[in-house]
């Protein structure tokens, strides 16, 4: 058995280049941009975000690495060795890196939101992808990297690199807290209201694809999802408090792009 991402173009392409990167690595098929300036770094906060000289936070797109914990929870799995890699290639950078923003330009704490490059061109997010490093989340409209990000992803999972040695791939029924998460379970319905497509995945944990971005999921009929096994990825949600008196499931977790759900196939 196994998993396809879900979108047709993401598979194809992928299929190319996953040939092409036996001989290259992998961020070498991110294409840097072109007359972008470089500007400084003063220091790496996380494994996917800088803090640059001029005073911005820049949060890179496409990827999303392990927590550092604080605030008495601890450091996730490689999280510590995710800031140490891109510490690593922001020093080898001469501290300057190239930024490309994206085309939503900025996230929900006014974080720059950008792709983010080393003097020689090379995409950061892929090469921490390609260590095994974190995972390739994506949300529109913000994808323009997406194909080359899968690869680099793919390239790790497949060696069994960083995070993917032990694939921390867990069952919805174990879910028991909020933040990023890779989960696999049956879809057991799916319903459709303004609010968008709802797969319920049983053991109180619903899907939701947002209506404005549900016409991207083209490649099945929700219906077709019933009974299905699936992968999926993204940040579960705790609506507990607000779900109790109406009945709903207490954890959701938002679909922000078909390549974010893959589907088990015999």
């Amino acid at each position: 058995m196994r998993f396809s991402v879900y979108s047709k173009k993401a598979s194809l392409v992928g299929a190319f280049f996953v040939c092409a990167c036996m001989a290259l690595p992998a961020w070498a098929f991110c294409p840097a941009p072109r007359d972008a300036r470089l500007v400084e770094v003063a220091r790496v906060v996380d494994g996917d975000t800088l803090r640059l000289a001029d005073g911005r936070s820049v949060r890179m797109i496409g990827l999303n690495t392990p927590e550092q914990g604080g605030k008495g929870k601890q450091a996730e799995a490689f999280a510590q060795a995710a800031t140490r890699e891109l510490q690593k290639r922001v020093r080898a950078s001469a501290n300057q890196v190239m930024l490309e923003a994206g085309d939503d330009p900025r996230d929900r704490y006014g974080r720059l939101l950008a792709h983010v490059y080393d003097r020689r061109g090379d995409n950061l997010e892929a090469a921490l992808l390609a260590e095994g490093l974190g995972y390739v989340v994506a949300v529109a409209p913000n994808t323009r990297l997406l194909d080359c990000h899968l690869v680099a992803e793919k390239a790790a999972r497949d060696q069994r690199k960083g995070l993917w040695r032990k694939p921390p791939i867990q069952s919805v029924a174990d879910v028991s807290q909020g933040g990023f998460a890779l989960l696999s379970g049956r879809v057991k319905s799916v319903d459709r209201n303004r609010g968008g497509l709802w797969l319920d995945m049983g053991h109180s944990l619903v899907l939701n694809v947002p209506l404005q971005q549900a016409s991207a999921f083209t490649e099945y009929h929700p219906g077709s999802l019933v009974g299905r096994e699936v992968e999926v990825r993204g940040w579960v949600v705790d609506r507990a408090g607000r779900t109790q008196s109406s009945g709903q499931a207490r954890w959701s977790l938002r679909i922000t792009h078909p390549s974010m759900l893959a589907i088990r196939r015999d």
